[in-house]
């Protein structure tokens, strides 16, 4: 052996470069992470970042979800009422740790860099309509909702509201009112 330490194979440099993109996310906020700081906290190139990702924008969403998507997990238990709520209260719940904040302050700089607006929808937004998409799909072939159900206004009518308390009005946004609006969403769209 000539004693000189090798590259890490490409799945240990993709962890260490979302764990680090996180942690300087989390330390410093969007605006003060730089891909020269994620290279050095990650000990790789500048190189090695951008062969597996186009922008900081990109590197810092999936440094987000690799941390943050074990804690949303999609449920199954036999019901669309009870997946749903359980769906919807542990996106709020998300949304309103420590976290979770990182997506307002991601909305917010979405709104002046096009480039992070699209990796935040594409990465954390649509993944999560996905989801709730393939819950309510379940409940009408189970026959528990309607079946001329138009999931995409369903979609906007249980989730919207979560986001509106989040990012307009600051109101409460805990477990009890997410079971509330999803048990008023399910008396339009139940199948009796």
């Amino acid at each position: 052996m000539n004693g000189k330490r090798g590259r890490p194979r490409n799945v240990e440099a993709q962890k260490s470069i979302l764990s680090a993109s996180y942690d300087l996310l989390l330390e410093n906020g969007f605006q003060a992470v730089t891909v020269d700081k994620i290279a050095d906290r990650a000990q790789v190139s500048k190189a090695t970042i951008y062969k597996w990702w186009p922008n900081k924008a990109a590197v810092v969403m999936d440094g987000f979800l690799y941390a943050a998507t074990a804690r949303l997990p999609v449920p199954d238990t036999g019901s669309a009422l009870q997946d749903i709520q359980i769906h919807a209260a542990n996106l709020a719940r998300f949304l309103t740790s420590r976290e979770g904040t990182i997506i307002t302050e991601l909305l917010g700089e979405g709104q002046f860099d096009s480039g992070l607006a699209e990796a935040y929808r594409a990465r954390f937004f649509r993944p999560r309509r996905l989801e709730a998409r393939g819950l309510l799909e379940k409940g009408i072939q189970r026959g528990d909702l309607k079946t001329s159900l138009d999931i995409d206004i369903c979609i906007d009518l249980i989730y919207g509201p979560i986001f509106y308390r989040l990012l307009v009005t600051g109101d409460t946004l805990d477990e009890p009112y997410v079971q509330h609006l999803v048990m008023n969403a399910f008396e339009g769209i139940r199948s009796s």
